[in-house]
């Protein structure tokens, strides 16, 4: 099973960005999808960004549209989420998630930003936006 670690949280003012990075012990499977998911106290987790590891399709929650970039550095094992712009409302706990399932829609496969699909997860790594 892939171990996750995330790193590179901390705390910033609006407008202000960073770089998440969630380093995967273990072999990602071609097959399968990677995310990163939030969550805010006293809301539901919420699906950030996913990625398909066969072709590296990205797939963005409408929140995050063009704000956020995420990526992957297969060589090293490592998955990254770049966060520009940030908002207050982007604060949360920032999580990232292996072993999700892809599904086949009108014939290209796509990565799910629903947490119940992905059963492997690193600790989390705090983000906070204030001024």
């Amino acid at each position: 099973q892939v171990q996750l670690m995330e790193s590179g949280g901390g705390s910033v003012q609006p407008g202000e960005w960073l770089r998440l990075a969630c380093a995967a012990s273990g072999i990602i499977s071609d097959f399968s999808c990677v995310a990163w998911f939030r969550q805010a106290p006293g809301k539901k987790r919420e699906g950030v960004a996913a990625l398909f590891a066969a072709d590296g399709s990205r797939f963005y929650a409408d929140s995050v549209q063009n704000r956020f970039t995420m990526s992957r550095d297969k060589s090293e094992n490592v998955l990254y989420l770049q966060m520009l712009s940030l908002k207050a409302e982007d604060t949360a706990m920032y999580y990232c998630a292996a072993e999700g399932r892809p599904s086949l829609h009108a014939g290209v496969w796509r990565c799910p930003l629903d947490d119940v699909e992905y059963s492997n997860w690193g600790q989390g790594t705090q983000v906070t936006v204030s001024s």
